[in-house]
Parts: structure tokens; C-alpha cells; sequence
């Protein structure tokens, strides 16, 4: 859950038709000061630019849009391929290249037209109870929708955007058919109707409510360094699952360029750091991802989890999906 809104005294100083400091970047966020902070901090200490961050909790896009050309918005920084779509289509962006850019991000985490380029990346696994649950017993994504898991399963709702995707990459690899018939048996196969968010549901397995559930990797790292929630990491072990012929599904965070970027060629300099090794796993560690850029290496604690192959779909194809799986999520009743 993010913080409340509020602006970097940077922000907070000047009104929307005030001019722009011309060593300066402004950043609307989703993302919290926690992980964004230590990238800023070096971004200056390496450029002498200084960056300014808007955290917000939501609204962005309607912001942007109500600040129009007035805006002082050069990034924008969020997570989930919908959101960063959301802005592309609502006309908010502007395509970017470089070969920094080009070399540091593979095809299959930027937009072909260079409007959102991936920072870091998180697979969307299953956890599964150490006590309850057999090594083996959960290899695929299809393998969620077997009865043997009736009564067994536990997810957030199936409108979130995190699970949208999931639903998106299923409808790519099975159709809107195939989609269909393992939606429905994922659905009988829940213990309790879908609600929290995914670290609630790692709970659900410590407390016997059920034996698996579906969740992003970097959920684990954060329980584990909470005092309250290890125990319930400790009860759990983290299972990649793939598509037939694929690998496992995977989101990103991400960054874009607004339109209307009154400080373009600051923003450029920042979003190649960003896609820099030292970012990279700068902002990877801060929040248990996983790297992006060739060479780079997720924290020691991340790849204690195991190794997986990435689903190689390019994600802007399940952006495509996504309208069409929030309606199978919604024909389904699957929060019903």
C-alpha cells in the first residue's frame, strides 16, 4: 500500500506555471520513497542533477491530464505493464531510444515504440506450504486448475491488476477457450473468496486456511524481514511455475517519459541510469526484483529462491489481453 500523497519540497515550491530549473527532474511516482530514494541519491551524486519526486497513491493519469501541457512532470514511475499502458494510451508519453537504453533492455521488457522501458522485473509464482505441499506437486500454471487442489487455494482478487496479467498471459498461451476452462477450475478450486493482498494470503497457508497460493516473488523478501510476518515465509516454499512451451509469467517495473517533458534531455540521462548495471541492482536489492540488465545479479536472498526461465512473450502483447481478461475475470464471477 503506498503513502498518502505528498511532494518533495522541491515539487511543493513551485506552482504549475513556474518556470523549470534547468538542471532539474520532476518524477510522478507510484512507487515508494523507500525504493526510489537511493536511485535519486545517485543519480545526483553522479550527474549533479537534482530530482524532485511527487509519490502519489493513485490519480496519476488524471493529473497529468488535468495539468496538461502545464505540467511539470519529465517520469513517471509505476509498476505492471497495464499501468504503464494505461498512460501510453491515455496519450501521456512520448517514445525514447538510445543504444544505452537499447543494449541494457531486452526486447521482451520495453514497448517496441519506446513509450515504457522495464527497470526490474518480478515473476508471479506459487507459494506453497512446506508441510502440506510435496516437491513437484505444482510444476505448471495449468497445474492450479487440477481438482486434486479443491478447497486449497488462496489469491488476492481476480481484478488486480497483478493477477489481470496473469490472466492475460494464460489467454496467450491457451486462448480465450483454454483461458476460460482454467480460470473456472481455479475458481473451484479456492478455500475462501479471493480478498487481500498477496502477503495475506502466504498468512492464509501459515494458518491452515489453505496450501497454496499465487503471489509475487518479491512479497517473500519482505516478509522475511518482518518480525511478525517470517514465520509466515518460514511455512512456505517458492514454486516457479510455467506455461506449456513457455516459461514463468513475469511483471515489471517500469518507467516513461511524459509528453510534455519540460526537462527532456535530464529525463533521458535519468532513465539510461536507471537502465544501468549500478541501478539496476541498486533498485533491485532495495526491493527484492530481479535485474534486468545484461550481467547484472539479484540480491543473494532472491536467487536463494531458486532459478527460473522468464515466459519470453513481449509484454506489450498481454497489455493488449488485458481488457480482454478483466471480462473473462468478470464472466467467470471469479471474486464472486
Amino acid at each position: 500500500m503506498f503513502d498518502a500523497p505528498k511532494l518533495t519540497l522541491g515539487l511543493l515550491a513551485c506552482s504549475l506555471a513556474a518556470p523549470v530549473l534547468a538542471d532539474e527532474i520532476n518524477i510522478y511516482s507510484y512507487r515508494q520513497p523507500e525504493l526510489i530514494k537511493p536511485l535519486t541519491d545517485a543519480f545526483t551524486a553522479e550527474t549533479g542533477v537534482d530530482v524532485n519526486v511527487a509519490y502519489l497513491q493513485k490519480g496519476m493519469i488524471e493529473r497529468l491530464q488535468a495539468e496538461g501541457a502545464r505540467s511539470p512532470a519529465d517520469l513517471i514511475f509505476t509498476v505492471d505493464i497495464s499501468r504503464l499502458n494505461d498512460a501510453v494510451e491515455a496519450g501521456l508519453t512520448q517514445p525514447v531510444t538510445s543504444e544505452t537504453l537499447i543494449a541494457n533492455v531486452p526486447a521482451a521488457y520495453h514497448d517496441p515504440d519506446g513509450h515504457w522501458w522495464g527497470m526490474t522485473t518480478r515473476a508471479r509464482i506459487v507459494y506453497a506450504s512446506k508441510e502440506r505441499v510435496k516437491d513437484g506437486e505444482v510444476t505448471t500454471y495449468d497445474d492450479l486448475a487440477d481438482p486434486k487442489w479443491k478447497g486449497r487455494i488462496c489469491t488476492r482478487s481476480g481484478t488486480h491488476a497483478y493477477n489481470v496479467a496473469l490472466t492475460s498471459a494464460v489467454m496467450h498461451h491457451l486462448g480465450t477457450e483454454g483461458a476460460t476452462a482454467w480460470l473456472t477450475g481455479l475458481k473451484a478450486n479456492l478455500a475462501r473468496k479471493p480478498q487481500g493482498n498477496d502477503r495475506a494470503q502466504v498468512k492464509a497457508i501459515w494458518a491452515g486456511e489453505c496450501d497454496i497460493a499465487i503471489g509475487n516473488t518479491y512479497y517473500m523478501g519482505k516478509m522475511l524481514a518482518d518480525d511478525e510476518q517470517k514465520a509466515w515465509a518460514d511455512s512456505v516454499n517458492v514454486v516457479f511455475p510455467t506455461f506449456a512451451g513457455g516459461g514463468t509469467h513475469v511483471n515489471i517495473s517500469g518507467v516513461a517519459m511524459v509528453k510534455t517533458a519540460p526537462n527532456a534531455d535530464n529525463a533521458l540521462k535519468m532513465m539510461e541510469f536507471l537502465s544501468s548495471p549500478e541501478a539496476q541492482e541498486i533498485y533491485a536489492h532495495a526491493n527484492f526484483e530481479y535485474p534486468i540488465a545484461p550481467g547484472t545479479k539479484a540480491d543473494p536472498l532472491v536467487e536463494g529462491w531458486g532459478s527460473f526461465e522468464a515466459d519470453a512473450v513481449n509484454l506489450m502483447d498481454l497489455a493488449k489481453l488485458r481488457k480482454d481478461a478483466i471480462k473473462l475475470v468478470e464472466t467467470v464471477d471469479f471474486d464472486g
